[in-house]
């Protein structure tokens, strides 16, 4: 098992370090990828200005506390964003263009192959747009740092992006029975969305599938009302709970569709 772990760690630095060399030899096209993640974090920012200029507090939540919880969405979805973002290629092009079959003639783990063949460098982006609007609103008093706090931060941020992954790969796995998820992907992805801001905004039925359906709220609302002290340490041991099983169901769900995948035949 130990002798695994290391085989696998070497061989996903060898694989990330000829990736980045290729990403060094088209610095532009990563400089405007960067940029274009901090234009459109800008742009939902401004919108929670535009909205609290108009409506003082949303449902007893301050401009203050809905930063801090926008922030807080994107880190576990940028550390998700940077490692796995590769998953998307199955769901979308690699089954139904037969590139897939590759990962199944190499004897090493599929599911090791498609993460470790690529970053997502752009995700740095959101990962320090997260990072600096939470360092902010913390700043201004909306939640206490103590040694406890900080380590479920890290917690729940790892937990959360065990989370994103999760339903990525759940959903990117049904392409190996029908060749193309990308569309049943990009509608759940979407509902991460709803995640930035406190459920009780929204209608019951939406609340019941962003909770326990899809559970995005996990990844954002959830715990960070923890950190501003509208819930209790328990909603971060549910968060773990929930990355666990369903990182358990999806993963199994991959490993079953491998066994019935098929070349596309091109």
């Amino acid at each position: 098992m130990v002798h695994n772990l290391k085989r696998y760690w070497r061989l996903y630095r060898v694989l990330i370090k000829q990736f980045l060399k290729v990403v060094m030899q088209s610095k532009v096209d990563f400089l405007m990828g960067l940029l274009g993640f901090f234009l459109t974090q800008a742009t939902g920012i401004i919108f929670l200005y535009l909205i609290f200029q108009q409506i003082p507090t949303l449902q007893g939540w301050t401009l203050e506390q809905l930063i801090f919880i926008y922030g807080f969405a994107q880190i576990p979805r940028g550390i998700d964003h940077l490692l796995t973002d590769n998953i998307w290629l199955v769901a979308w092009r690699m089954v139904v263009n037969g590139q897939f079959d590759r990962y199944m003639l190499r004897p090493m783990n599929v599911f090791f192959q498609v993460i470790a063949e690529k970053l997502q460098p752009d995700a740095l982006g959101e990962i320090l747009i997260g990072s600096i609007l939470v360092i902010i609103s913390v700043q201004k008093g909306v939640a206490a740092i103590t040694p406890v706090s900080v380590v479920l931060f890290v917690v729940s941020m790892l937990a959360g992006a065990l989370i994103y992954t999760s339903i990525k790969l759940f959903f990117a796995s049904f392409a190996l029975w029908i060749k193309q998820s990308g569309p049943l992907l990009q509608v759940a992805y979407e509902m991460a969305e709803f995640a930035k801001y406190p459920t009780e905004i929204y209608h019951k039925g939406i609340q019941f599938i962003i909770t326990w359906v899809i559970p995005f709220a996990f990844v954002a609302y959830l715990p960070a009302s923890f950190f501003l002290g509208k819930a209790d340490a328990g909603v971060i041991g549910i968060e773990c709970v929930i990355a666990l099983v369903f990182w358990c169901v999806a993963y199994g769900v991959f490993n079953y569709g491998l066994k019935f995948y098929e070349s596309a035949g091109n």
